[in-house]
């Protein structure tokens, strides 16, 4: 189990990293507005509007596997083995009654005593 939380650690670190790239990425609603009066800001790598719709799809994407390796990884360090108490009534399988103490070897050359 324990490689399955690494694995997801490292997805999430990944995801992570591609959300924070993928939103710098992306122009803001105000950049649009530069573009219509005649600015030549509006061309870039995907052509106009390509680049919105691209870029915010794989946002998407990267955040929704950032939330289900959070939700993993919580999901996964919360299970713990959780022992009944003293008050529960039961009885541990690992503990054992308390032996009776072992009784004193007799001398053979003395005669026993009786009490």
């Amino acid at each position: 189990m324990e490689w399955f939380k690494t694995l997801l650690i490292v997805l999430q670190v990944i995801s992570a990293l591609g959300v924070i790239l993928l939103v710098l990425l992306q122009q803001g609603k105000g950049a649009d507005m530069g573009a219509a009066f005649g600015s030549g800001a509006s061309g870039s790598l995907f052509g106009a509007s390509g680049s919105a719709n691209f870029l915010s799809h794989t946002t998407a994407i990267f955040a929704a596997i950032f939330f289900i390796c959070t939700l993993g990884i919580t999901w996964i360090g919360n299970k713990k083995e959780v022992s009944p108490g003293i008050l529960s009534g039961t009885v541990a399988p690992s503990a054992t009654p308390a032996a009776a103490p072992p009784a004193p070897v007799q001398d053979p050359s003395k005669p026993a005593v009786p009490k």
